[in-house]
């Protein structure tokens, strides 16, 4: 009774732990500290485990978790920026993979919460086998449109009722057999449902496989009675839901679009002269920008990629306490391959919080701004969202970047963006054209403004 009350107490201050560090997440500003906290609450949780399990375990426990804590901290220190959103698929794979293990494992023992342990398994194999085909097209090893095939809804809803009708099965007879067969309907109708989608849906379809991670665990805490996986796997699944509803909103679907009504492939129409481009060198930007009253940066994948966010920081700084200028950052909910994704790289090169800005609070700015300087990005700014009913990016809200008296496009050439659609401004009367890296075009315009 004290071992099961000290356990309680210990669960208790872990879930707190975990809270808090959802909290602290919610803000840059406190991030850092939202790590440190649930890292200490893992840390809490995996001690009181190990205390209330046999002795003679403890060997190949101690084993499991040196090897998972070299791969974590080696995948850490490696991993790109540009790389994180794969990262995060994978991770959601490898959470909904160990609520399979349980499990199964709990039907190997014998008797179980049939209930619980088959939410578990289905919900835990819908997570690691999605999040596998959303990392494979998140890393480019499959195209963005890769197994999309004609009458495909109808496929994966026959695939569903394949699915339940073995979930029946398995709650009949929750033997080594059904468990077997349901989740091996389970990862052919988890990778059927998320192969075809791809583009903009991605960090979508991505939040939702965490959230399907977090839910699986909370079903494996019920048949274990274990409070700490159950509240922990409701805080992750509330909030990938959360966040996915939040992304659908941004690019103005549905979750239902996304998953069975697929962007189609046209790449939109532009009324523009597609002949004429006009383009610039960093010293024609740099007198530009240095003569500019206020001046608005847009970041997007491409700056990730080249890692220009430290240079483009120095940049802002120069206009800013030298030539007196109004410098602000525009984010796209959607900019990059993840939410918060710019944030956190505009964080790391220390731009601060106060001037970056989001798209609701932003957007009427750029009609007054005299610069807006879109590094990397494309799609979110892209006008045919507003004006091209047959465009696949139509509906979705994009920064207004086109309403500023001059637009530097900072990209290595004329290519559309992860979507595919071509984006009309490149050839406006007010748009300039910087080709190149995005870090070495920004460091060539700093060159000059400091030099100035």
């Amino acid at each position: 009774m004290t071992e099961n009350y000290w356990l309680f107490l210990i669960y208790l201050v872990s879930v707190c732990l975990f809270i808090l560090s959802i909290q602290g997440l919610s803000s840059p500003k406190t991030a850092q500290r939202g790590n440190w906290l649930g890292m200490a609450g893992m840390l809490l949780a995996v001690d009181g485990t190990l205390l209330a399990l046999p002795g003679e375990n403890h060997l190949w426990i101690f084993i499991t978790l040196l090897l998972g804590g070299i791969v974590g901290i080696f995948t850490g220190l490696k991993v790109k920026m540009t790389a994180l959103p794969q990262m995060v698929a994978a991770f959601n794979g490898v959470g909904g993979l160990a609520s399979v293990f349980i499990g199964l494992a709990e039907v190997w023992r014998g008797p179980a919460q049939t209930i619980e342990v088959s939410i578990g398994i289905v919900i835990g194999g819908v997570a690691f086998a999605g999040s596998m085909v959303a990392y494979a097209k998140l890393q480019g090893l499959l195209k963005p449109n890769f197994g999309r095939f004609t009458y495909q809804n109808w496929f994966n809803g026959a695939l569903s009722l394949v699915l339940l009708y073995f979930w029946y099965l398995f709650l009949l007879k929750p033997d080594n057999l059904s468990a077997y067969f349901l989740l091996g309907i389970t990862f052919i109708w988890s990778v059927a449902l998320t192969l075809p989608i791809g583009g903009a849906d991605m960090p979508v379809i991505v939040s939702v496989l965490n959230a399907c991670s977090g839910w699986a665990a909370s079903g494996i805490g019920f048949s274990l009675g274990n409070m700490a996986l159950i509240v922990t796997g409701a805080i992750v699944g509330a909030s990938g839901t959360i966040l996915a509803f939040v992304m659908t909103k941004a690019i103005n679907r549905t979750l239902f679009e996304v998953l069975f009504k697929r962007l189609n492939d046209q790449s939109g129409t532009s009324t523009a002269d597609k002949h004429f481009v006009r383009s610039g060198s960093p010293a024609d930007a740099a007198f530009i920008l240095e003569n500019a009253a206020k001046v608005i940066i847009v970041p997007g994948y491409g700056m990730a990629v080249a890692q220009a966010q430290h240079i483009l920081h120095t940049m802002a700084s120069v206009l800013s306490q030298k030539y007196n200028v109004d410098v602000k950052f525009a984010i796209h909910p959607v900019a990059g391959r993840m939410p918060g994704h710019m944030n956190v790289l505009l964080a790391e090169a220390n731009v601060s919080y106060d001037d970056v800005y989001e798209l609701e609070s932003i957007n009427r700015e750029f009609s007054t701004a005299d610069c807006a300087y879109v590094i990397g990005a494309n799609d979110i700014t892209n006008p045919l969202a507003r004006t091209d009913s047959q465009s696949p990016l139509y509906g979705m809200p994009v920064l207004d970047v086109g309403k500023a008296k001059t637009v530097f496009f900072v990209k290595r050439s004329l290519n559309a963006g992860y979507s595919g659609v071509d984006n009309p401004l490149f050839y406006a009367d007010n748009t300039v054209m910087l080709y190149g890296d995005a870090k070495k075009v920004t460091e060539e315009i700093v060159q000059v403004l400091e030099q100035n």
